[in-house]
């Protein structure tokens, strides 16, 4: 299984209403655990830099990660950028 971090930027009228952002979260979520079911979330957060949100997920598939970005692209009014992570000790036993 490999390490991705979904890194996403809203647009500026995603935040305008919080009820919209609150369901906007929730249907991205049940759009992801049905299209994508080999996904397992490790954590979200919210981050207040470059990025509004920082995702870490786990897949066997890249595929399914990208489906994913892609939805919450389309949900979120969005960009993404979708990072592979290696665990540091795993990295340095290649080098």
């Amino acid at each position: 299984m490999y390490t991705f971090i979904i890194l996403t930027r809203f647009s500026p009228a995603t935040f305008e209403d919080q009820k919209k952002l609150r369901n906007m979260a929730m249907q991205v979520s049940k759009q992801i655990k049905k299209d994508c079911p080999g996904i397992r979330w490790k954590g979200s957060y919210a981050t207040f830099g470059r990025f509004d949100m920082v995702d870490v997920v786990e897949a066997d598939d890249p595929e399914e990660v990208a489906k994913a970005a892609m939805i919450i692209r389309s949900f979120g009014h969005a960009t993404t950028e979708t990072l592979m992570g290696m665990p540091w000790n795993r990295f340095l036993k290649t080098l």
